[in-house]
């Protein structure tokens, strides 16, 4: 018998507050009948990056709202839910306790079976969700406190490749925008300045580039960033617009240039695993950015594989793939009970070493 799900998602893991409704007949693609996001942005923007205890009281004050709104955009009601799913981690604890407490009194109140879902996971997930790929395939998952090379086997397994030993890209364009007095969320800002820069007039540092592997790193380039406005200001007296618009070209172009080749090197580890249909993915907030974005086609385009890149809406955090991951789990029998706890670490490779360092609470990442 064919099997349709329908499943409520929550996602509640940084800065936005998000509740949405997917349907998939089995053997089907997907289908997004809502999607609710409500961002912090206003919130957080006198303070120059997120705020933890603001950001999960803004959840707790939205998440009711959000569920409710995307029900009747969905034209459905809780009772037409197969399950409930929920980000479970990794972020900011306070934003995913937010949202495990909800999704766990959803289910206590309406008896449906509880998903913890991995954020991870739920962006990994996105190209299957509006692309239906097949596994086994590459995924550089790309967002503002996570950079990895995966290859993507099935719903929970998963061998990185490569990420960050310190700053996400994303993170790097915060920083940046920061430091050159841009708004924030920084990646937006700082693209949108680059466009009228030239990104040749500054040399920064290529990360990385000179050893063997798919490991990233960013910290380094902010720094590079940081002496090269120093040293302008103290031979011109401050920063010209062109000067601004110059320094964020030469930084995206080098975080452009370093994801390109490594991701030469991510693909040529990737098909060993000869799959029938070779394909890239692109997911998180970072694949937003049209520049990334083209370098990556262009990688496809010398390799011969296939270029997926989910809608600009579902790169950033939203519920549409947590609700899809939680389908996904729930059709390999995976349930979690009303003890599912919120982690702010959790690998989605389980099986090799961390990236970051562990503490008490486990790998970062």
């Amino acid at each position: 018998m064919v099997q349709t799900l329908t499943v409520l998602g929550l996602e509640s893991s940084c800065d936005d507050t998000a509740a949405a409704v997917v349907r998939q007949q089995e053997g089907a693609q997907a289908r997004i009948l809502s999607s609710v996001v409500h961002g912090q942005t206003d919130l957080h923007s006198a303070y120059g990056g997120v705020v933890p205890e603001i950001a999960a009281r803004a959840h707790a004050e939205k998440l009711d709202t959000c569920v409710k709104q995307a029900l009747i955009q969905a034209n459905t009601d809780l009772s037409d839910m197969d399950a409930i799913a929920v980000t479970a981690g990794p972020g900011l604890i306070g934003g995913v306790m937010s949202g495990v407490m909800c999704a766990k009194g959803l289910s206590a109140a309406s008896g449906l079976p509880l998903i913890g879902v991995n954020h991870l996971a739920g962006h990994a997930l996105t190209p299957r969700l509006t692309d239906g790929i097949a596994f086994p395939y590459l995924m550089l998952l790309v967002s503002g406190g996570h950079c990895q090379y995966l290859i993507a086997h099935g719903p929970e397994t998963f061998t990185r490749l490569g990420g960050t030993i310190d700053d996400a890209p994303g993170e790097a364009f915060d920083k940046t925008a920061r430091l050159l007095g841009l708004p924030q969320p920084g990646g937006p800002a700082v693209e949108a300045e680059a466009r009228s820069g030239d990104p040749q007039r500054f040399r920064f540092p290529r990360p990385l580039l000179d050893r063997p592997g798919c490991d990233l790193s960013f910290s380094g380039l902010k720094t590079a960033l940081m002496r090269m406005r120093d040293q302008i200001v103290a031979e011109k007296g401050g920063l010209t617009r062109q000067d601004r618009a110059d320094l964020c070209a030469g930084f995206q172009q080098s975080v452009v240039d370093t994801l390109a080749r490594k991701t030469h090197r991510a693909v040529a580890l990737y098909l060993k695993e000869a799959p029938d249909d070779p394909v890239i993915a692109v997911a998180g907030g970072v694949a937003a950015n049209t520049a990334i974005r083209a370098a990556l086609e262009s990688v496809c385009d010398e390799t011969g594989l296939r270029f997926v890149a989910p809608p600009l809406a579902l790169c950033t955090d939203n519920a549409a793939m947590i609700a899809y991951a939680g389908i996904e789990r729930f059709r390999t029998g995976a349930r979690d009970g009303l003890d599912l706890t919120a982690r702010p670490r959790w690998p989605l490779d389980q099986t090799s070493p961390a990236m970051l360092g562990g503490g008490r609470k486990g790998a970062k990442a």
